[in-house]
């Protein structure tokens, strides 16, 4: 090492623009040391890191690294810890996105996992807390790079990543395309983006796309494009835990972040997964300053031993103090099935959303038609000469009485029963009164969401 003198250590560090908005940048360079972290290392990072809180802009890390430099020993340690420290810092305060370059090990993948978004490149990048070799001498399983932390794996097994691009380019593509939906800071407001799409503009394919069977699935993607700008729309964890869909869009050229349910997987269920990744997506809106729009079609929460053993209430309590606790402005869209508990998390009234809409074809219930009969009229069922004729005539009394929307906006839970056509019209005019919403909350150091 005495004999190794590298200009820079590794690191580069520095600042630019994108799209004429300031951004700090760091990039790693595996080619001095194994990208390996040192003392010096760490102090250029933290130097961008502080450097962009104190004036207000992104940071974006560009990650290509083993890990800590063991030549160093406890000083490389305390290099990341500072790093680390700064995350946590900087979290909700500037935003902070994180590209996977190259293989990434050890301590090099702590920061990017508390960072706000991480992109990955396919076949070139790989994230993993010990590499198959350590795998293999401690437990004796064999397993790839790739299949241990590939971008395939974080983007559709883990969770970890959020974006999987083709190669380092799009990768590049990609943070470009985020920071044009993000503020430069939580004081700041979101970019404002021209747009030739008329607000009042009314989409005809919005009127068939919710089949007349309740069981039968359609894409709520299509309802997404068909309802914000220029039908752009950028989805996030896009292969992750696909029951539910979030991702960024426009709407009268203002970001906006949409939650939905997605009915064409697994009905539009929620579980474990589609929790955790719903939670952190509206967190994430809420703390600079993005409106949510969440579009509704939820039979409830999947049942199992598995999910039930695994933690589904604490993880489906996380959804639920997100939308609770976010005081941007939240518009909700209720298309067709909003049942049980799942209605009441999914941005409903009741958790402060702002503006409630529903399709004429919205069932707010209970539960669905066919279990509710079954338990209510048990015993009635039990005792009928024809049982099936019994169900279905007791089924569809139940859903015409309470199977529609129109007993919630009686009581006011929902504003408005509106034309799936004029689905974008009413949420760009609601997003408009509700610009400069302001929200006070109860002074204290910090919720205890349930992690």
């Amino acid at each position: 090492m005495s004999d190794k003198k590298m200009l820079g250590d590794g690191v580069v560090t520095g600042y630019g623009t994108v799209e004429g908005r300031q951004v700090f940048v760091f990039a790693q360079d595996f080619t001095v040391f194994g990208g390996s972290l040192s003392g010096s290392y760490a102090e250029k990072i933290c130097k961008v890191m502080d450097l962009a809180v104190s004036t207000g802009c992104p940071v974006v890390g560009l990650n290509d690294s083993g890990g800590a430099r063991i030549q160093e020993g406890v000083v490389s340690l305390a290099g990341y810890a500072e790093i680390f420290y700064r995350n946590v810092c900087s979290s909700g305060v500037v935003p902070q996105l994180s590209a996977i370059l190259g293989p990434c090990a050890g301590g090099a993948v702590y920061s990017p996992a508390m960072t706000d978004f991480i992109v990955m490149a396919k076949s070139s990048s790989y994230m993993f807390i010990t590499g198959p070799d350590v795998i293999k001498t401690v437990t004796h399983e064999e397993v790839t790079k790739e299949d241990l932390g590939g971008a395939q794996t974080h983007n559709a097994r883990s969770g970890v990543a959020h974006f999987a691009a083709e190669d380092e380019a799009g990768a590049i593509r990609v943070l470009r395309e985020l920071l044009s939906y993000l503020p430069s800071n939580n004081l700041d407001d979101p970019p404002l983006v021209a747009s030739d799409d008329p607000p009042d503009r009314r989409d005809d394919v919005l009127k068939t796309i919710v089949p007349e069977n309740p069981n039968k699935p359609y894409d709520i993607k299509e309802v997404i494009r068909a309802v914000v700008d220029d039908r752009q729309f950028l989805e996030v964890h896009e292969h992750f835990a696909r029951n539910i869909v979030c991702g960024f869009a426009r709407l009268s050229g203002r970001s906006v972040g949409v939650v939905a349910n997605q009915p064409a997987i697994l009905a539009g269920v929620l579980d474990i997964d589609a929790s955790r990744k719903g939670a952190r997506f509206v967190r994430t809106c809420d703390a600079f300053n993005i409106p949510l729009v969440t579009f509704v079609d939820v039979p409830g929460f999947l049942p199992g031993t598995a999910q039930e053993w695994n933690g589904i209430i604490t993880h489906g309590a996380k959804l639920l103090y997100a939308f609770a606790e976010a005081t941007v402005p939240k518009l909700t869209v209720i298309t067709r099935k909003a049942y049980g508990g799942a209605y009441d998390v999914m941005a409903s009234k009741h958790i402060r959303a702002d503006v409630n809409l529903a399709w004429p074809t919205a069932e707010i219930a209970v539960m669905g038609p066919e279990g509710a009969v079954s338990i209510v009229f048990r015993n009635e069922l039990s005792k009928a000469r024809d049982a099936e004729k019994a169900k279905k005539d007791l089924v569809q009394k139940y859903r015409d009485t309470f199977a529609n929307p129109y007993k919630a906006a009686e009581l006011g839970y929902v504003d408005e029963v509106i034309l799936p056509e004029d689905t974008r019209p009413q949420l760009c005019r609601a997003l408009q009164m509700l610009r400069n919403k302001r929200q006070e909350v109860p002074q204290r150091k910090h919720g205890n969401i349930p992690l």
